[in-house]
């Protein structure tokens, strides 16, 4: 069992920033990929970004290229998502999720929804006109 807990969401006006934080425990030996998805009222769950825990490459959603980056401490099991430049379109609740190394993960297959198997429970990030 892996437990992920994510902190850092809030309100803050457009052009602001965040930064999220996922701290993980629990059986993190065989993580192999890490992601922040999120889901807005009424709409499904979407990708945001991932991590590939041994190598550190990473995939973004089109809609925060440039302007969200996701990065990871490997000593204390925990991926950030730094949120600059918000808009009231990223306003949602933000999912961390863990992938195992159960199979091979990786390309653009990191942003399936149903490739993760752990979740966390979110945190709201609220952004004002």
């Amino acid at each position: 069992q892996v437990q992920l807990v994510e902190s850092g969401g809030g309100l803050v006006q457009a052009g602001g920033s965040l930064r999220l934080s996922c701290a993980a425990s629990g059986r993190t030996f065989n993580t192999q990929v890490m992601g922040w998805f999120r889901q807005a009222p009424g709409k499904e769950r979407e990708f945001v970004a991932a991590v590939t825990w041994s190598s550190g490459d990473q995939l973004y959603a089109d809609s925060v290229k440039g302007r969200f980056t996701i990065s990871k401490d490997n000593a204390k099991t925990t991926v950030y998502l730094q949120m600059n430049n918000l808009v009231p379109e990223d306003t949602a609740v933000y999912y961390c999720a863990t992938a195992l190394q159960t199979r091979i993960l990786a390309g653009p297959r990191r942003s399936r929804v149903n490739e993760y198997d752990y979740w966390g429970v979110g945190t709201q990030v609220t952004v004002s006109p």
